[in-house]
């Protein structure tokens, strides 16, 4: 490319980069420009988030990429990247792996990088990220101008530098350790949908306020993690969260868990205890599963959030106690309070400021960027290169219905790189997982696996009629409680039976 050709090009890419977007689409036009302007097969931009590399954009590679974070230690490339204030190339023969070998969307089979450079990204002499270029075939970054390419690469940071100086000027200056701590901590919630940004945009808004959060939605759509999330972005993100699962808080102990008792209060109670909200004086308590909690205990959980205030079973005296409350359930609360089966007082306590968190059908291509997270994971778990998805099995996950949500996508895909790794394939640069490794049925009613098809009445041994419904019984009722991890009392409501029937159910089945 000519100088004046060049220059053209770059004036263009920042007048086009000037106008106001969002970050995410500035980062994405940032590298459709450059693959315009240094012809590669793919492209990314890196945040250097600890220590591993978080992709913001990709062009050329697999979407489930963004959902990947890279840990720099295991890739020897982007370690060597960050390690220079120059541009770094690597040879077609380095023996060095390339992080994303298996990765590019390439119409042919060709799945291994031969030409690959990258740079690192400098914001007021610190390291922020690296910018990647790689190409399949090998040489084709010989004519790149150093020149020209150092010129793109000072744009490149003048505009991530940009984005930072705006996002500075929205948010809190309090805010930063706590971004820095939920980044550390892990808990990202991981999704480009219209429903996550809407979810991310709704944290933001509560989380620095003391207001009661209730969050809502279907088993396993991550409703711990954004209870996290609110946490670590509020006000006591450097106090405790205490975790309570109301739904295994039998009746009998329940009073004592939530508020402690006093020695000899009942037999057993050898000392003083205390309770889940004294532990959590100061920071915050998360109820999940709050819709399972006794109609007596919900009385005494009521007049804590009213006055502040928690008696130890077997105590007279009142203990103040200053605590932030986020709930969770499954259920329909205000269908409950209809039926009697939960306090509409206390519902109305929780419920402050109320949320949804979507389910993974309804968060479109989220399903590929959570794949690809779990997939870096089980990388790591299972000591193999590359695990990657083939293109049916990209589709399989789009086109099911996901009745267990992320929970279920995640431990479906530790399944299937289990079984890809454990079938000769441990030795292969790239494990790639084909949809008949998930074992998922895309065109069963509702994306749910349907028992009945594991329950064959002619292919069965010769049985009477009840031998065979108790059969069929056993089999439904242990899928669901499986589906619902051992959750037994959202297994009964997933069936359609109230918590006595279905205990009477499992005894005479003998589950």
């Amino acid at each position: 490319m000519t100088t004046n050709t060049f220059l053209t090009s770059l004036i263009s890419v920042v007048a086009d980069l000037s106008t106001h977007m969002p970050p995410e689409q500035r980062y994405q036009r940032l590298l459709q420009h450059l693959r315009q302007t240094f012809p590669c097969d793919a492209s990314a931009l890196l945040k250097l988030e600890g220590r591993h590399l978080a992709p913001l954009a990709v062009s050329g590679l697999s979407e489930d990429t963004l959902g990947r974070r890279f840990v720099i230690d295991e890739h020897p490339r982007l370690a060597r990247i960050l390690a220079s204030n120059q541009a770094v190339r690597f040879a077609a023969d380095s023996d060095l792996p390339d992080p994303y070998d298996g990765l590019i969307e390439a119409e042919d089979s060709r799945l291994l990088v031969h030409d690959c450079m990258g740079v690192t990204l400098f914001i007021d002499g610190e390291p922020w990220g690296v910018l990647t270029l790689d190409a399949l075939n090998a040489g084709t970054f010989d004519g790149i101008d150093p020149v020209q390419f150092n010129a793109f690469i000072s744009l490149t940071a003048a505009s991530v530098k940009a984005v930072g100086l705006i996002s500075s000027l929205e948010q809190r200056v309090s805010y930063v350790t706590r971004t820095l701590n939920r980044q550390n901590a892990g808990h990202n919630l991981i999704g480009e949908s219209e429903g996550m940004r809407a979810l991310r945009n709704e944290i933001s808004i509560v989380a620095p306020s003391e207001l009661a959060v209730l969050i809502m939605g279907e088993t396993g759509v991550g409703k711990e993690l954004v209870a996290q999330r609110i946490h670590l972005e509020s006000t006591r993100a450097d106090q405790v969260m205490v975790y309570v699962n109301c739904a295994a808080l039998p009746e009998s102990i329940a009073e004592s868990e939530l508020f402690g008792h006093s020695k000899g209060a009942f037999s057993g109670a050898v000392s003083e205890r205390a309770g889940k909200f004294e532990l959590a004086d100061g920071g915050t308590i998360f109820l999940d599963e709050i819709g399972e909690l006794p109609l007596s205990i919900q009385a005494k959980l009521l007049r804590t959030l009213q006055n502040g205030d928690i008696q130890r079973v077997g105590s007279d005296r009142q203990i103040k106690v200053n605590v932030r409350v986020i709930a969770a359930t499954n259920r329909d609360l205000q269908q409950e309070v209809a039926n009697g089966l939960f306090r509409s007082d206390l519902y109305h306590r929780l419920a402050v400021y109320p949320m949804h968190v979507p389910p993974l059908r309804e968060r479109g291509k989220d399903v590929l960027l959570l794949a690809g997270a779990f997939l870096e994971k089980n990388q790591q778990r299972l000591g193999v290169k590359k695990l990657r998805l083939d293109a049916g099995a990209k589709k399989a996950l789009q086109d099911y219905r996901w009745p267990g949500n992320v929970r279920e996508l995640e431990h479906l895909l530790s399944r299937a790189a289990l079984k890809a790794a454990t079938r000769g394939n441990r030795q292969s640069d790239i494990i790639t997982l084909s949809a008949a490794y998930l074992d998922i049925a895309p065109d069963s009613p509702e994306g749910s696996s349907s028992v009945l098809a594991d329950v064959s009445i002619t292919s069965a041994p010769p049985m009477d009629f009840k031998g065979a419904v108790d059969e069929f019984q056993r089999r439904l009722v242990q899928q669901q409680i499986a589906l619902h991890q051992g959750n037994r009392a959202a297994a009964a409501r997933a069936l359609g039976l109230d918590r006595g029937n279905f205990h009477r159910l499992l005894k005479r089945l003998a589950i």
